[in-house]
C-alpha cells in the first residue's frame, strides 16, 4: 500500500504531472503531423527529461509515446493521410466515413474511444501481467518472429479492395522494396544501382507520405477540374460515440486491444504491425464484410484500438527484460537508464515506487489524452471545413517538409514525390496502397528472421514444424491467404445445404 501510494505521489506531483501533460498535447500534434514519427518526436524532446527529477522525465515521454500514436490518427480520417506508419491501416475507414458519408466527427469520436481504450487496456495488463507475458515473449525466436511476419503479411487478402490478385501484387511490389540495399546477413548489395543513397535501403517515411499524401493532392487537385465549386460547412452533431456504436464495435475494439498488448509485448514488432493485424481480424469476425473499405465503424476502431494498446505491451519486455519492444521504448529505455533505473527483474524490488509511477503514469495517460481528444475534436474537423484551394496547398507543403525532415535529405524528397506519382496510378488503377505498405513494413523482418531460422537449424526447414508456436501462425496465414479462393466455395456450400 505504501507503494502505491508513493506511486500516486510521484505522478501527481505538479511538475511531473504538466509535464506528462506537456508531452500528450505536444504528441498529438507529432502524431498528426505527416512525416513526424512517434520516435522522432520522443527523440526531440527527449533533453527535456534532464529538467525532471525521479520519474518525471519518464512520464513526460509516455504522454509523447500515447499522443503520438493517437494524433496519427486525425491526419487518417481528415485528410487521407497517415501521421504516422501505425495509422496507414485507419485510412482504410476513417477517410470513407469522414468524407464520403460526411461524419467526421462520429469518426474521430470512435477513434478517440477506441485509442483510449486500448491504451487503457494495455496499461491495466501491464500492472497485472507483465511478468507472464514477458515469459511468452521472451520465448520468441527467429522462426516465431519470421511465423508472426508471414502471418503480418498474409493479411494483404484483407486490404486488397475488390481485386485480391492486384493486392498481392502489390504486396510484391513491397517485398521487393524491402531488399533493396545491403543485405544485412551476408553484407552484398543488392538492388542499388550503384547508387550509395540506396545502401541503406528506400527509407519508409518518404515512401508512405508519397503514397498516402502526395497522392491525394494529385487526385484533388484532379478532381479540382470536374467539380463544380460548392461551399459546404461539416457540421459536428455530437463528438461522443453512440450507444449504438459502443454497441457495434466494442467486440471488434477488445479483440484489437488483446491482440495489440500482445505484439506490443514482442520485442522488434510495433503499431503499423498491430494495427494492419487487428484490422484483418476484425473483418474476419465481421457480420458486416461487404462494408469494409466503405466507412465501417469496426474496421476504424480494430486499427486503433490494436495500435494504441502495443503502448503498454512494449513496456512490458522493456521493464522485466530489459528488451525494448519498439523504437519508442529503446528511448525510453536510454531515459531510464540515465535516472538510473535498470529495467529487468531486480527493478520491481529495488525500485518498485518508481514502477508503479509509470504503471499508473501510463493509464492517466491514456486518459487524459481520450479528454483532449474529445474536447478537441471539433478544433480538429475545422480542416474539412476549409477550401481546397487552400488546403491542397498547405498539404502539398507539408508533403515536401515531413519528407526533407525525417532524414534531411533532398532525395528523400524526390523519393516521396516518385512514389506520389505512382500511388497516383495505383488508385487509379484500383491497386492497394496499403498493401505496399505492409509488403514494406514486413519484408525484410520476414526474410532475416527466415534465414536466421535456417542458420539456426544449419539449412534445416524442419525447424518451421518442430516450433508449435511458428507452425500456429504459418497455419493460420496459410488459411488468411487462401480464404478468398476456398471462402466463397465453403459458403455456396453452405447456402446449397440450407436450401436443401
Amino acid at each position: 500500500m505504501d507503494v502505491i501510494m508513493q506511486a500516486l505521489s510521484n505522478v501527481f506531483t505538479p511538475l511531473n504531472f504538466g509535464g506528462m501533460v506537456f508531452g500528450i498535447f505536444m504528441g498529438i500534434i507529432i502524431g498528426a503531423l505527416p512525416g513526424l514519427s512517434v520516435n522522432m518526436g520522443i527523440a526531440l524532446l527527449f533533453p527535456l527529461t534532464f529538467s525532471f527529477q525521479g520519474v518525471g522525465g519518464i512520464l513526460m515521454l509516455l504522454g509523447i509515446y500515447c499522443g503520438a500514436i493517437y494524433g496519427g490518427s486525425i491526419s487518417a480520417i481528415l485528410l487521407n493521410t497517415p501521421g504516422t506508419p501505425a495509422s496507414a491501416a485507419t485510412t482504410l475507414e476513417g477517410y470513407p466515413m469522414a468524407v464520403k458519408h460526411g461524419q467526421p466527427g462520429r469518426a474521430l469520436g470512435l477513434s478517440t474511444y477506441a485509442s483510449m481504450f486500448g491504451g487503457i487496456f494495455s496499461a491495466i495488463c501491464l500492472m497485472f501481467l507483465a511478468p507472464k507475458l514477458a515469459n511468452i515473449a521472451v520465448q520468441f525466436s527467429k522462426p516465431e518472429y519470421f511465423a508472426l511476419a508471414v502471418f503480418g503479411i498474409s493479411i494483404i487478402t484483407s486490404v486488397s479492395g475488390k481485386s485480391v490478385t492486384k493486392g498481392l501484387m502489390g504486396g510484391l511490389i513491397g517485398l521487393f522494396i524491402a531488399t533493396i540495399g545491403i543485405d544485412s546477413m551476408s553484407g552484398k548489395i543488392r538492388f542499388t544501382g550503384g547508387s550509395s543513397y540506396l545502401l541503406g535501403g528506400l527509407s519508409f517515411i518518404p515512401i508512405l507520405i508519397g503514397l498516402f499524401a502526395f497522392s491525394q493532392v494529385l487526385l484533388t487537385v484532379e478532381e479540382s477540374f470536374h467539380e463544380q465549386k460548392k461551399i459546404e460547412k461539416v457540421k459536428i452533431d455530437r463528438v461522443l460515440p453512440s450507444l449504438a456504436d459502443l454497441k457495434a464495435t466494442f467486440i471488434s475494439t477488445f479483440r484489437s486491444s488483446i491482440i495489440g498488448t500482445f505484439i506490443g509485448c514482442v520485442p522488434g514488432t510495433g503499431g503499423d504491425i498491430a494495427s494492419f493485424i487487428s484490422y484483418d481480424q476484425s473483418k474476419k469476425w465481421s457480420k458486416h464484410k461487404d462494408n469494409f473499405g466503405n466507412g465501417e465503424p469496426e474496421g476504424l476502431v480494430a486499427p486503433e484500438a490494436g495500435k494504441n494498446a502495443v503502448s503498454g505491451g512494449a513496456l512490458i519486455p522493456m521493464l522485466t527484460l530489459g528488451i525494448p519492444g519498439d523504437g519508442a521504448t529503446a528511448i525510453m529505455l536510454g531515459a531510464l537508464m540515465v535516472q538510473g533505473m535498470q529495467p529487468g527483474p531486480l527493478l520491481f524490488v529495488e525500485q518498485a515506487p518508481q514502477v508503479y509511477s509509470i504503471f499508473l503514469g501510463l493509464l492517466l495517460a491514456n486518459i487524459v489524452m481520450g479528454l483532449f481528444g474529445f474536447s478537441l475534436i471539433r478544433v480538429f474537423t475545422k480542416v474539412m471545413n476549409i477550401p481546397k484551394n487552400i488546403l491542397v496547398p498547405i498539404i502539398f507543403t507539408l508533403t515536401f517538409v515531413g519528407a526533407y525532415a525525417y532524414n534531411n535529405s533532398v532525395i528523400d524528397v524526390f523519393v516521396m514525390v516518385a512514389f506520389g506519382f505512382i500511388g497516383y496510378f495505383i488508385n487509379k488503377l484500383e491497386f492497394s496502397n496499403s498493401a505496399i505498405v505492409i509488403g514494406i513494413i514486413l519484408g525484410s523482418l520476414a526474410e532475416t528472421n527466415f534465414r536466421g531460422a535456417l542458420m539456426m537449424s544449419e539449412g534445416s526447414f524442419s525447424i518451421f514444424v518442430t516450433h508449435p508456436v511458428c507452425l500456429v501462425f504459418l497455419l493460420i496465414s496459410a488459411g488468411s491467404l487462401l480464404s478468398p479462393i476456398f471462402g466463397p466455395m465453403v459458403k455456396k456450400i453452405f447456402e446449397r445445404r440450407k436450401v436443401a
